[in-house]
């Protein structure tokens, strides 16, 4: 077993035991919790959020075909009031900090990993391996519909890069169970991150046919996203998505992209989930 394989396994075990997961859907505002705690800091009320999420993505980042894909959804939380938004887009976060117009904590998102057997177009290159990536974000409401939000987060196991995604949010209630959502997005990494998913080495340029690329860090993307949420019932929340980005810099520059890619990505989605409450 490999040094970096067991890294990411230990930190993706720590992220999970230590942090709740925020869940997908929202709660009335007013919603509080119903038991108090009792001498242990897990006494209370709980939330445990299960469902699953089919969407299409392209095959891999920058490619050009898509693929129907399928996914769990996994939400663990103290019941009580809820995070005034809370988007598709967001990774699983836990909040130190809640002023109510500010707040702040840990965050972390799954990479999936690539490999030559995804796509034709990848015949030649290296591999990308399964990780995660873990820091810290912060977001911030300017008014009462508005929420910014930016998560920074270094790689462990896929990369050994930084990536910061900023997103901003303009949400509504349409009615008390249905909630909409839009809002423009960006993206930015290091050197390192470009070099593993879109780097082309002189070994690679010859084994695959590609121009030889070698990134910098800068600009990854910009683009927009929005969803609408249905509160279906008090315990089933479904949800539909849409995330178009435009890569650029060193994204689009690379010969992957330009020569069998494309720099138009688009993510379109539906979920569904049931949420179990119990206390401990």
């Amino acid at each position: 077993m490999s040094i970096r394989f067991i890294a990411v396994l230990s930190a993706a075990l720590a992220f999970a035991t230590s942090t709740p997961i925020l869940a997908d859907e929202y709660y009335p505002e007013n919603q509080t919790a119903s038991t108090p705690r009792g001498e242990h800091w897990w006494s209370g009320d709980w939330y445990l959020t299960l469902g699953a999420k089919g969407f299409v993505a392209p095959r891999y980042e920058g490619a050009k075909d898509y693929m129907l894909r399928a996914a769990p959804v996994i939400s663990l939380g103290r019941a009580g009031r809820s995070v005034r938004f809370s988007s598709l887009n967001d990774n699983a976060s836990f909040g130190f900090i809640d002023t109510g117009v500010f707040r702040a904590g840990l965050t972390g998102k799954l990479i999936t990993g690539r490999d030559s057997g995804d796509s034709d177009d990848l015949k030649g290159l290296h591999d990308v391996d399964w990780g995660v990536e873990v820091g810290g974000f912060a977001e911030f409401y300017p008014t009462d519909n508005i929420r910014g939000r930016v998560e920074v987060r270094r790689g462990i196991g896929a990369h050994d890069g930084v990536v910061a995604d900023f997103a901003i949010d303009a949400f509504k209630d349409i009615t008390p169970t249905v909630r909409v959502s839009a809002g423009p997005r960006a993206t930015v990494a290091s050197k390192d991150y470009f070099e593993e998913f879109y780097g082309v080495s002189a070994s690679e340029s010859v084994a695959s046919g590609l121009a030889r690329y070698s990134p910098g860090g800068g600009l990854k993307s910009l683009g927009v996203g929005g969803q609408i949420t249905w509160q279906t019932t008090d315990k089933i929340t479904t949800s539909a998505y849409a995330e178009y980005n435009r890569l650029m810099g060193p994204a689009a520059d690379s010969s992957l992209v330009r020569e069998r890619g494309s720099a138009n990505q688009a993510t379109l989605g539906v979920q569904a989930t049931y949420r179990f409450d119990f206390a401990l």
